[in-house]
């Protein structure tokens, strides 16, 4: 199992890279899910009204899905506690939703292979710019269906994902709603003879 850890802007120290290792890694491998690699960023807010400046994101790559997870903690070691006990709740759902419907006939390789968004907080910009464009993010788009875009949804914590969909071969996007569910937008087929 590889786990790559690294710092934006603090010094990841051998006893943070250990307690990364006991925390992280056994999580990980419970699952025994090959392939599997791990990137753990480690990094401090600068804000001093937060009781929680600690975070700590996962991203874990297994079988052509991507699990990702951030956490905020009181200290570093703390963020790591809580990202670990997320991470093993993701990869329970990982293992139950996509191998176990694997095992009903769906394969593994039909999930997404993608570079997903990897942080949503530099898409918001200050108010005076917010006419601007000031980043572009390509994916790639493997088709899938519905229920595999959920899937992906639910494991990436993101409130939106893009798909290309295996039955139509259009773009659609998976959206969860505000008042709980999800939602998906399609493009309106047009039909002959309209």
């Amino acid at each position: 199992m590889d786990i790559k850890v690294s710092g934006r802007k603090t010094t990841v120290t051998d006893a943070l890279r250990a307690h990364v290792d006991e925390k992280i890694g056994g999580a990980l491998k419970v699952f025994d899910i090959e392939p599997m690699t791990a990137d753990v960023v480690l990094r401090y807010e600068k804000n001093p009204s937060n009781p929680n400046p600690a975070i700590v994101e996962v991203t874990v790559r297994a079988r052509g899905s991507v699990i990702r997870v951030a956490e905020h903690g009181a200290d570093m070691y703390a963020a790591i506690d809580l990202a670990a006990e997320k991470v093993t709740r993701q990869l329970r759902k990982f293992k139950t939703k996509v191998v176990d419907n694997r095992q009903q006939g769906a394969s593994a390789s039909d999930m997404v292979s993608f570079k997903p968004v990897e942080d949503l907080a530099d898409l918001l910009i200050p108010e005076e710019e917010d006419n601007q464009l000031v980043r572009v993010k390509e994916i790639e788009l493997t088709p899938m269906t519905e229920e595999q875009a959920l899937v992906q949804t639910d494991l990436l914590g993101h409130d939106f994902y893009v798909f290309e969909s295996s039955t139509t071969g259009l773009i659609n996007v998976v959206y969860h709603r505000k008042n709980g569910g999800y939602g998906i937008i399609k493009p309106k087929l047009e039909t002959e003879g309209e």
